[in-house]
């Protein structure tokens, strides 16, 4: 939504926003980025889990912003997605 950021948001308030969207959501996170891990992206990290990590990164003095999402692939195709459908509709976790 446009109301939920006008102007021209932080880094901080991009993620406050899509940590809030995403509370509780047991297959989506959104993890905060620490100097440490800044350019650290494990590509295999998430095999097996069915998990979607998003993280934000910016730079200030440009006022840009990168969002990141890192995923099961395997997971999270179609096979993953007609699953989770299932359990949807059968009120199941």
């Amino acid at each position: 939504h446009a109301d939920l950021l006008p102007g021209r948001p932080s880094r901080r308030q991009v993620e406050d926003v899509l940590a809030t969207r995403y509370a509780g959501q047991p297959y989506v996170k959104v993890v905060p980025v620490t100097d440490d891990d800044a350019f650290k992206l494990e590509p295999e990290a998430l095999n097996d889990t069915n998990l979607l990590e998003l993280r934000v990164y910016g730079n200030e003095a440009s006022g840009q912003i990168l969002l990141c999402a890192r995923l099961d692939n395997l997971g999270k195709g179609a096979s993953g997605a007609a699953v989770q459908n299932l359990k949807l509709m059968l009120g199941r976790d």
